[in-house]
């Protein structure tokens, strides 16, 4: 594991990982060669939130994902104590193959790690959910910009008044991601993306960000403030950071998530995860 000051060296540019296979990517993520964020790589496939916790809390959870599928599109679940998944990235180790993750206990981040395999526990269930990284190929195809794939940075991420369903111990307000639209291109945006409910689907709120709570705009809770330009609207999508947020209000005893914008490259194709 290393430790936070070390995870803040940057890592290669992004950019050299867009035409790679997920496979490939992954094993460089596996090696710590890629320890940054993964929105833009493996173009065209599809990306994913993580969420462990023990055995214990995986009922609540799951029930959690299934009455907030907006901001928990559930992808796929692990067996008990399995460091493996069956259909979106066969082969892949939940605990080495994302870039950078996060250890909550009793709702306090505790650290972030490049390698959580020392923490793992036999009771652990993983939870792989729907990423809005993934409708971003379609997006750019379509003619609408992404303002973080062009500067070369996180997305902006903000925690929301809206709240989310509750179910047994869970409970906590949605977290939106904001990309910045041109006015004219917005119902294009929101077609491209309706597509896609497995990966969030349609944005949740355009312009106004006061109206869900986000006091300032330019101050993200999680990732990077992006460029706002004359003529462009923020408009939000539901995130799977929310369970994030979700994990900091309810308070289990230790959970295990990516970092934000930290994502698992699946095998699975945008394509599949349409309509």
């Amino acid at each position: 594991m290393k430790d936070k000051q070390t995870l803040m060296k940057e890592g290669p540019n992004m950019q050299d990982y867009t035409t790679m296979s997920p496979h490939d990517v992954r094993a460089l993520i596996r090696e710590e060669t890629i320890t940054g964020q993964t929105s833009g790589m493996c173009a065209g496939y599809a990306q994913a939130n993580l969420v462990i916790l023990p055995k214990a809390l995986a009922y609540d959870f799951l029930l959690f994902t299934q009455r907030n599928p907006r901001s928990c599109p559930l992808l796929e679940v692990s067996d008990t104590g399995s460091r493996t998944l069956r259909e979106i990235a066969p082969g892949a180790d939940i605990a080495k193959d994302i870039p950078r993750y996060r250890l909550y206990r009793n709702g306090n981040l505790e650290g972030e790690y490049t390698d959580v395999s020392p923490l793992w526990q036999d009771d652990f269930v993983s939870f792989l959910i729907g990423c809005s990284f993934s409708f971003e190929a379609e997006l750019l195809e379509a003619g609408v910009p992404v303002r973080h794939i062009e500067e070369g940075c996180n997305v902006p991420m903000y925690k929301t008044n809206i709240p989310c369903a509750p179910a047994g111990v869970f409970h906590g307000n949605m977290v939106v991601s904001m990309r910045p639209i041109p006015h004219e291109l917005i119902p294009r945006a929101v077609l491209v993306t309706g597509d896609m409910p497995r990966v969030h689907g349609a944005p949740i709120h355009i312009g106004s960000p006061e109206i869900i709570g986000i006091t300032d705009i330019y101050q993200p809770d999680f990732g990077d403030m992006v460029t706002i330009r004359p003529g462009e609207v923020p408009v939000f999508w539901p995130c799977g950071v929310t369970p994030q947020n979700v994990v900091m209000e309810s308070r289990p005893p230790i959970a295990i998530t990516h970092a934000p914008g930290h994502m698992l490259i699946t095998d699975i194709k945008n394509t599949e995860l349409k309509y």
